[in-house]
């Protein structure tokens, strides 16, 4: 648009000349056609002067314009300088720093692998005495087996504390796995001298007066051997106190459905011991065994779900155990409780493994956060080549779906040095700690009674090794005298 003073200005140079013209016309007689050119020629001489005045303006205008963009050009350059400068600056000092860092890195992972070296190197060659030591050593008498001393007491806020399991190793003779061979024949044949109807009616005898108990046993990190677990293991006792294992009345309870029973009692108790071990220490858990069938009565499984949800808030805390077999058998009805289970935070663990045909995806998918699988297993050849993955992956693989490898029932310390290889994270078994019995003061939790008769089970549920002591009414004595080997001074050290 036209500029309002610009108007003024053509309308002004239009009156100058007209006024000219007018006035030569009125006082020096001139004709008004002379009179009309020369306000003519005035009103384009004007016109011009005012092109051009205003030409040079604006020219002196957009020089100044230009002057300031180029001031602000070379101010805008000189920032865009610095700021590359100083970024490079900073490029320069993050490669210096990942440089260092990566050195520093590889230099510790070289010191941890070197380490790792000289570790299995000692536990190696400290195994290996250990074993030249075993050999040497006179084989004891089957006297003093027939009559052990009883097994101790297992005292909840006192295993509780993280600190390295030792081995139990009796100070004499040296060998733990050899000395309790010879008992279990005589509680074999105790419960096998009964016949079915008579272990039937002790069952619910056992059941109606409650003397179902159960043992603690630990389960330990590797290598360092703290306690991080405990497992439930059931034991029945009859009128006579003499305790009968598990594998010996599973089968009679499924079949006569009594199984639904002892599970709950079972559950109630490791719930009772769960909370005196978490008085202590919030990080233990405790293993509670359920048996297939009651995951598919519906009758059994209400109960034990009512429980369970009451005590939600030990979800978890409190694993819920089944057997390889069940989870592969599943039914429709087996798999919404399983479900329901999950739902309400409880996590799972798997035993009673038999191969390593494991799909690790579907499981985690159920909700099971642990697998124990024998040592013995896991450190078969053959698996190699009968299973879909080497023993030694199975541990990465599993620990990408968020499970956990349990090495269960080892029993020698060449086990543990062969599964450090295979990067197990726990293990359990009679190296470590057996079976042992709550104390006395835990009426609480076992019924209100102390059994009087020593028996280890590895596993719960028919996983038996056979130890077992002599019958008596006195209150269960001080363990035997445990020496500390030469790996349990290592592991406190790691």
């Amino acid at each position: 648009m036209i500029r309002i003073s610009t108007i003024f200005i053509a309308i002004c140079m239009v009156l100058v000349a007209a006024s000219l013209g007018l006035v030569l016309y009125s006082v020096a007689g001139i004709s008004g056609t002379e009179s009309a050119i020369v306000a003519l020629t005035a009103l384009t001489f004007l016109i011009l002067y005012n092109a051009v005045s205003m030409r040079l303006r604006d020219r002196s205008d957009v020089g100044g314009q230009i002057a300031d963009l180029s001031r602000g050009t070379a101010d805008l350059a000189r920032q865009v300088a610095e700021f590359g400068r100083r970024l490079a600056a900073i490029e320069g000092r993050i490669a210096s720093s990942n440089s260092t860092n990566s050195d520093r890195i590889q230099s510790v992972v070289g010191e941890i692998n070197e380490l790792g070296g000289l570790v299995r190197q000692l536990a190696s060659t400290v195994s290996t005495h250990e074993d030249l030591l075993a050999g040497a050593s006179p084989t004891p008498s089957p006297a003093p087996v027939a009559a052990p001393e009883p097994m101790a007491p297992l005292d909840l806020m006192a295993t509780v504390e993280e600190r390295p399991v030792a081995p139990p190793l009796p100070a004499a003779p040296p060998a733990p796995a050899a000395q309790p061979r010879p008992a279990p024949a005589l509680q074999t044949t105790a419960a096998n001298g009964r016949n079915q109807t008579q272990l039937l009616a002790t069952l619910r005898n056992a059941i109606d007066e409650n003397r179902i108990d159960i043992f603690l046993q630990p389960m330990v990190t590797l290598p360092q051997r703290k306690v991080r677990f405990y497992e439930a293991v059931t034991r029945l006792r009859d009128e006579r106190d003499q305790l009968i294992a598990a594998e010996e009345f599973i089968s009679i309870a499924e079949a006569s459905g009594l199984i639904g029973r002892i599970d709950n009692m079972v559950m109630l108790r490791c719930v009772q011991v769960l909370r005196r071990l978490m008085v202590r220490n919030k990080d233990v858990g405790v293993f509670c065994n359920v048996a297939a069938s009651t995951l598919g009565n519906s009758t059994s499984f209400a109960q034990c779900l009512d429980f369970l949800e009451a005590n939600r808030a030990l979800a978890p805390s409190l694993v819920l155990e089944f057997k390889q077999s069940t989870f592969r058998n599943l039914g429709p009805a087996e798999t919404e409780n399983l479900a329901a289970l999950a739902q309400r935070g409880f996590r799972f663990s798997i035993d009673h493994v038999t191969d390593l045909r494991i799909e690790p995806r579907e499981l985690a998918d159920r909700g099971v956060r642990f697998i124990k699988v024998p040592a013995s297993l896991l450190l078969d050849p053959r698996q190699a080549s009968t299973s879909d993955i080497h023993p030694s992956d199975l541990s990465d693989l599993l620990g990408r779906f968020g499970i956990d490898l349990i090495a269960e029932r080892i029993e020698g310390e060449r086990a543990v040095v062969d599964l450090l290889d295979y990067d197990v994270r726990f293990g359990q078994g009679f190296l470590f700690a057996p079976p042992r019995p709550l104390r006395p003061d835990g009426a609480s939790a076992t019924g209100g009674a102390s059994p009087n008769q020593a028996q280890d089970i590895q596993g719960s549920n028919g996983s038996a090794s056979p130890s077992q002591g002599t019958t008596s009414g006195a209150p269960s004595s001080a363990p035997p005298p445990q020496r500390t080997t030469g790996n349990a001074a290592l592991a406190r050290r790691i």
